[in-house]
């Protein structure tokens, strides 16, 4: 299950639809939490109270966000591996940098700059637009690529082989 999760591919469409679901499913999830727990009681509960669920239920859309991303970015070609640390190290020095000086930062209310909000919104199309990559049927492997030996070059070798002489010696 986890292999199929870390090597699937989805597409533009697919993706497209996946990340709206996800958006309403949540949205609703989020919505009915909070209301019941603001009619559980006579007094409504205070945010302390509710703070674990919701966590939960944070947690639960970012690995789903991060988990469709992958797929999308492994459908595009790229390695999930590499992009998605990338991104969010990037999320995190815009952030560092729009709270060292607030002058570069969006606004007064933001925690980011507009270099990590294009960024953002580059790889937010490049997910929903850029085409599919080539697929192949097994992942990349790092080593030399396995030699083909078919049978008439095999026998071609020993035929060579024995016609200089090399019939009885082992290399």
């Amino acid at each position: 299950m986890l292999g199929f999760l870390l090597n699937a591919r989805i597409g533009r469409l697919h993706f497209f639809f996946s990340s709206i679901l996800l958006a309403v499913v949540m949205t609703i999830v989020i919505f009915g939490l909070v209301m019941s727990a603001y009619h559980s009681a006579q007094v409504p509960l205070s945010l302390a109270e509710i703070k674990w669920p919701l966590i939960v239920v944070g947690a639960f859309f970012l690995l789903a966000s991060l988990t469709l991303q992958s797929m999308r970015i492994r459908d595009i070609g790229w390695d999930p591996v590499c992009v998605i640390p990338a991104w969010i190290a990037l999320a995190v020095v815009d952030k560092v940098v729009a709270t060292k000086f607030p002058a570069w930062s969006i606004g007064p209310e933001q925690h980011g700059t507009i270099v990590g909000a294009l960024v953002n919104l580059g790889l937010m199309l490049a997910l929903m637009f850029w085409p599919s990559g080539e697929y192949t049927a097994s992942p990349p492997a790092f080593g030399a690529p396995p030699r083909r030996r078919d049978a008439a070059g095999l026998t071609a070798s020993r035929v060579a082989r024995v016609a200089n002489g090399e019939f009885g010696r082992r290399a």
